[in-house]
């Protein structure tokens, strides 16, 4: 048997332009003629990055065990088991690459039935170097294509003219942006942290925009997934019958950005299967021995302090120094206050048209009272006000917080309450309001969860002395 493995270089080959070059392709050869398989060794080692050979499906079988392949190219007659006959097992297995059948003796007969078996294409003997390059670009635009189409009816992407963390002039801003600038040109893995609703998946949307990879697609992934295998099936993919199954996200975002959303929320098996990916750049699928390397940036997000994450024994630290090679902080919208006006005014021009409704004017007072409110929900919440401001026709800025704006004075014929009493009576209000959500609640005072808790505790306790 003919074999030749050429690893795809740190940069991309010379001939990575070439008609019918598939760089990031693995590609087997089934023929039994030995000419043949030298020949198409020949023109295919320089054009994709690893090329095997075999003499019989049977050959071939052992292959397609030990490596994943993009596409294979088979000829119609083998000794044993026919190329037909072998492509409709692969196919009954959950072989979902491309296939080229190649044959001297055609018929229509022959055709119909390759074709109907899954043939990508069909050649006749003796054919030309160009012959084959052409059937083997068509073969991988095709699977470009689908793996756009997958990501597409996966993840509908959002206008570009959303990229919200970018609107305004305030500092905190200003750095964002220079951040993205300064790394959308790198390889390197970038963690962004920050509130939930501050803007991270368009931030990354951002650094792939920006990027080498802009051409390549962006994969979307939520880490907070209910079952750990699951999670590493979309991830990574699963072998069925032992010709790949399903293909996972890392293989549909090759040559583009995969991001990971929510990655505290990765199930201890997962992370040490991607701390792997990261190190080794080759995932294996579910149920596989096989190893497929990927050409994927990661980009990954939390709006859960990582550090923490890792203090807590819930999250790697090997895991978080990989993905933290260099990391974006996304400031709250409260520290940034002077970019409200400036973001008002980009979603009243946005969501106007697309709801087919009149702008609203904001006028001085409320764009005051926007201003001074906490706005846990960030600039997501903003966005909300806005839409639902749009809808109803009319601006009421108090419908944001009802419950800090009602007074918490004694009942009549009480006597004055206390400051702490009346301290107790407004937390309680706001976690009344909240449907007893301490995490909710705790945004709304400005105060961490951990200090509403502890109050809570303190007061619970003075009541049980009171008895």
């Amino acid at each position: 048997m003919a074999d030749l493995r050429e690893p795809l270089p740190t940069d991309p080959p010379s001939t990575a332009g070439q008609e019918g070059s598939w760089p990031e392709g693995a590609i087997l050869v089934v023929d039994d003629e030995p000419g043949m398989r030298n020949f198409l060794i020949k023109t295919l080692a320089p054009r994709c990055r690893f090329v095997a050979a075999a003499a019989s499906a049977e050959e071939g079988e052992r292959w397609m065990r030990a490596q994943r392949f993009d596409l294979v190219i088979l000829d119609v007659a083998l000794p044993g088991t026919s190329g037909v006959q072998w492509l409709q097992a692969l196919r009954e297995q959950g072989y979902g690459g491309e296939v080229i059948l190649i044959t001297a003796f055609a018929s229509l007969d022959t055709a119909i039935e390759a074709l109907r078996a899954g043939a990508s294409d069909f050649i006749l003997k003796p054919f030309r170097v160009p012959q084959i390059l052409n059937a083997i670009r068509q073969c991988h635009e095709r699977a470009r294509l689908r793996r756009e189409n997958f990501v597409l009816r996966r993840h509908v992407r959002p206008s570009r003219s959303e990229g919200t963390p970018l609107i305004g002039e305030a500092a905190a801003t200003q750095a964002v942006r220079a951040a993205i600038e300064r790394l959308a040109p790198m390889p390197s893995t970038v963690l962004i942290q920050g509130e939930s609703g501050t803007g991270k998946e368009l931030v990354a949307r951002a650094l792939h925009e920006r990027s080498p990879r802009a051409g390549g697609p962006f994969v979307a992934v939520q880490c907070g997934t209910p079952s750990a295998e699951q999670l590493a099936r979309e991830l990574f993919g699963h072998a069925a019958g032992g010709h790949g199954g399903h293909d996972g996200l890392f293989v549909y975002a090759q040559g583009g950005t995969l991001f990971l959303d929510e990655v505290a929320d990765l199930p201890p098996p997962v992370q040490a299967s991607l701390l792997r990916v990261l190190e080794e750049r080759q995932i294996r699928p579910v149920g596989s021995q096989q190893t497929v390397p990927v050409d994927v940036r990661v980009i990954a997000a939390t709006n859960r302090p990582l550090a923490d994450e890792v203090a807590a024994g819930r999250f790697r630290e090997d895991l978080y120094f990989r993905l933290r090679v260099v990391d974006v902080t996304l400031p709250p919208l409260r520290e940034r206050r002077e970019d409200i006006p400036a973001l008002v005014q980009h979603f009243v021009q946005t969501l106007a048209p697309a709801l087919g409704v009149a702008p609203l004017a904001i006028d001085a007072e409320a764009m005051a009272l926007l201003q001074r409110y906490r706005w846990p929900g960030n600039v997501r919440e903003l966005r909300n006000w806005v839409e639902r401001s749009l809808i109803l026709g009319e601006v009421n800025v108090s419908a944001l917080y009802p419950p800090l704006r009602e007074p918490l004075a004694a009942s009549p014929g009480e006597a004055p309450l206390d400051l702490e009493t009346l301290q107790r009576r407004h937390i309680q209000a706001v976690l009344d309001s909240v449907g007893g959500d301490k995490t909710r609640a705790a945004q709304l005072l400005g105060v961490s969860r951990r200090t509403l808790e502890r109050r809570a505790a303190e007061w619970a306790a003075q009541d049980g002395r009171g008895r």
